[in-house]
This record gives structure tokens, sequence and C-alpha cells, in this order.
């Protein structure tokens, strides 16, 4: 009948709205608002989700950019990190793969490293390492079950998440990185925890930064910084992405942050 399939019809665009791309998916319109940080984006396109945890208040530079889906590059390695502990694929955060002996992009690369080691220093060849053993069976149903982005690994088990098929907003990130901090993902306690620990970039007596920068190598024209900082009053988290690089973008996190008296000196 006509009135079942304008009924479906509604159905699946509700489906949609609720789990799309959009910034709403954080806490709906009546909490969200702009967030006027220009002058840190310096005339560079680019975009910030800001979240509250503690009385979910979102704040956004640049919404529709927030929505648009790009890779994620290197801030994959948070996901991949949880999976590889969940499925075994590596121990625990000290166990070490040799370096192979190829001489790659940056000299910090090019070492034995850790899992904790190598998502500090985002040394791309032990994350593909580790993606390998995980196994693109394992990798899919994971990256399906957290619901990262456009769920597509058919880029190459090695490669899905590097300017290829793999996508994600900066909305998505903030909400996969909320999840992460409330321990909500499916994926033990224990792991979880290890993750934002490895995730820490800076610790202070006011407060604890954990990030993760992502950068596209192929022309540095993709930048991305995603985490969480806890401070006395609560804990924030943050999404960035801009046309340039990781650092860059980690910079302008820094600077909001700052400048919204979150992270102090």
């Amino acid at each position: 009948m006509k009135w079942m399939r304008r009924a479906g019809i509604a159905a699946i665009f509700m489906l949609l709205l609720l789990t799309g791309t959009g910034a709403e998916a954080l806490g709906g319109k009546e909490n969200t608002k702009h967030l006027p940080i220009e002058e840190a984006f310096a005339g560079t396109e680019g975009t910030m989700v800001l979240k509250n945890l503690k009385n979910d208040k979102v704040y956004i530079y640049n919404k529709e950019r927030s929505k648009e889906r790009l890779t994620p590059e290197s801030t994959f390695k948070v996901a991949n990190a949880l999976i590889g502990l969940e499925t075994a694929a590596v121990r625990d955060e000290y166990e070490v793969k040799r370096w192979d002996g190829v001489e790659r992009e940056f000299d910090s690369w090019n070492r034995d490293h850790s899992l904790a080691s190598a998502i500090r220093e985002s040394a791309i060849w032990f994350y593909q390492d580790l993606a390998r053993t995980i196994g693109e069976k394992n990798m899919q149903d994971y990256v399906s079950k957290i619901q990262y982005g456009n769920q597509d690994i058919s880029g190459g088990i090695d490669a899905f998440w590097l300017d290829s098929s793999l996508k994600i907003s900066a909305a998505e990130q903030a909400d996969f990185i909320e999840k992460l901090v409330e321990e909500d993902l499916p994926f033990s306690q224990k792991n979880q925890k290890t993750v934002k620990r490895m995730m820490i970039q800076d610790e202070q007596d006011q407060f604890i930064l954990h990030g993760k920068t992502g950068t596209r190598l192929s022309d540095m024209g993709l930048g991305w910084y995603v985490g969480f900082i806890e401070t006395e009053k609560g804990s924030w988290v943050f999404s960035v992405n801009i046309d340039g690089t990781g650092t860059e973008a980690k910079n302008i996190a820094a600077e909001v942050l700052k400048e919204k008296k979150i992270m102090k000196d």
C-alpha cells in the first residue's frame, strides 16, 4: 500500500538523520553553537568541533565542513590500536615490532617500535603491519561495529585509511572520541584505558591532553588533530581538520583551548 511505502521512506529518512555525518548527532541543534575562531585558522580552510562533556554543549567552526567526510590518515591509529588489542593481534602497548630496515620519510620511524611509541611517532609501517595481522574480516567487523565514518576498507588492508577508501567527518571523529572517553565503545575497558593512556601528549597539574595527529603525506593538503582534554572542571572532546598538516591542526586546537581557558599554562 502507498501509506506503507511512505512510512517506510519516512523511517529510512529518520534513520539517516540519526546516523548521518551531521554535527547535530553530537548534541542536538539546541546544544550547538558557532565557534568564532576565524583568526586561529588565518584564512586556511578547515573546521573545529569542540564539545563540553559535562553539559553536552557543542561549539563548531565551519559547520558545513564539520559534516564533510575526509580520509582519517593517521588519526585512524586510535581505532587500529583498539582493534589490534581486542583481537590479540598485539599483546599490549609494550609489544615491539622489529624495523624491517626500509628507510622511510622520517628518522623517528626507522627503528623498532612498540604499539605506544608507534602512535606517539605516528610510525605508519607499524600500524600497517598490525592491520595485516588483524586481517580484513576482523577489521571490517570492528570498523562497522564502531560505525567509523563510511566504514569502507576496500582500499586495501594496510592502506584503506591513507588517502583511500575510508572517510570520516570531524563531527564523527568527535563522536568516536567521546565514546572512547566514556569507555562506551565495543572494546574491553582495559583496552580503552590503554589507548587513552597512549594518546597522552601533555600532562600538567591543571590538565591532561590526549590527542592524535594525521597528515595526508602525498601532498600535505589535509591535516587532522583529534582527542580530548581532562581538566578539574571536566573533559572536552575536540576534532580539527584543515587544508594543511596535522601539526598545523594541532597548533590551532592548542590555541583555541588556551583562548577558551580550557588548557591553562
